[in-house]
């Protein structure tokens, strides 16, 4: 059996609503605390840097298409 972790309000006086949303969000989270990594889409990819870019005459192959 595990043990129930203790939600205690420090500050001010939050609606049961409050409380409620609270508890939904951390409740949703993984058990384990770890986040999965998010998935980068080739959109996001294209505008990285290219990693075979640098040296002798890069500015020039920096502006012709990939």
């Amino acid at each position: 059996m595990t043990e129930q972790p203790v939600i205690r309000i420090e500050r001010g006086t939050p609606t049961a609503e409050e409380v409620a949303a609270l508890v939904a969000v951390l409740s949703a989270r993984p058990a384990s605390g770890a986040v999965p990594p998010a998935e980068v889409s080739a959109w996001w990819r294209s505008g990285l840097p290219a990693v075979t870019a640098a040296g002798p005459g890069a500015w020039r192959r920096s502006g012709l298409p990939r």
